[in-house]
């Protein structure tokens, strides 16, 4: 008995030989299955979905005649390729494209938007030669300062481009946008007779927008008619339409409407969301 008693007042380690054998197993808490399994699909999808994107990694390297080495990098290095190619070769192409540089110079003129009007101006002070004067004269329109814009244009109108018709046309443009229409017509008659291959459709629809600005409308339905079924865009349809329906020429109005929305529904959907502001303005001459 005093045996006994010894023994029970003596600990036994935790580690002990005893202690292994006989410890008794806890019963398994009702959570701990369910942590097990979420920990499991978690693995599961980062898994699939790492496998996705270096497949499309792959197909975007092979379709865009990449070097073939991206291939063997993708596969090999599953973690750190797709990384590298998403750096050196899709990154810097981003900024290349033409949306990020226009996405750029958006938020550029929204911080600042005198910015570009400011460096120009300075170029066409200091340099003075025909490129940095049309850059300024361009600027001046942009931001509707025209009389400006019709100065600069005319000093940069002289010596070998006295007949340039880029000039001429930005001049044909300010003219017209500070409402003398009449001006605006006689510089494009003038641009037309001196370069006779130069094909614009912008300097086209400009003429015959002056056309219908100092009241010429009989030459003006003439021009736009030409140009409603060759001008890159809605713009020049609808312009017809609206003369024609100004006119009283209603159902020719709403017939030119009509085949324009039905060629918008074939073309393109960038080409609608492009046109959407103009097609809009057809769908109301319509009906």
């Amino acid at each position: 008995m005093r045996e006994t008693r010894s023994l029970r007042r003596c600990p036994i380690d935790g580690d002990h030989p005893m202690t292994r054998a006989y410890r008794i197993e806890q019963p398994a808490r009702p959570g701990n299955g369910r942590s097990a399994e979420m920990r499991y699909d978690r693995r599961m999808l980062f898994l699939i979905l790492s496998y996705a994107i270096q497949a499309l990694l792959i197909v975007h390297c092979i379709k865009t005649g990449r070097n073939w080495l991206w291939v063997w990098v993708l596969l090999l290095l599953p973690g750190a390729g797709p990384l590298a190619y998403v750096a050196v070769e899709i990154i810097p192409d981003l900024f290349r494209s033409r949306t990020a540089q226009r996405t750029a110079r958006g938020l550029k003129r929204a911080v600042d938007p005198f910015a570009d009007l400011r460096r120009f101006e300075n170029e066409a002070r200091l340099a003075g030669n025909v490129a940095a004067r049309q850059r300024y004269a361009d600027e001046l329109v942009r931001h509707g300062r025209y009389e400006e814009a019709i100065d600069q244009y005319r000093q940069a109108l002289s010596g070998l481009y006295v007949h340039d018709p880029n000039l001429m046309l930005g001049l044909a443009r300010a003219q017209f946008g500070s409402s003398a229409a009449t001006a605006a017509r006689a510089t494009l008659e003038e641009l037309f007779r001196h370069n006779p291959d130069f094909l614009s459709p912008e300097a086209h629809l400009l003429y015959a927008r002056s056309l219908e600005g100092e009241g010429s409308m009989a030459k003006a339905l003439e021009q736009y008619r030409v140009l409603a079924n060759s001008y890159p865009g809605a713009e020049a349809a609808v312009r017809y339409a609206q003369l024609l329906d100004n006119q009283g020429q209603k159902d020719e109005a709403r017939k030119v409407a009509r085949d324009l929305l039905e060629q918008a529904r074939i073309a393109p959907g960038h080409y609608r969301r492009a046109q959407r502001a103009w097609l809009d303005a057809a769908e109301r001459i319509a009906g």
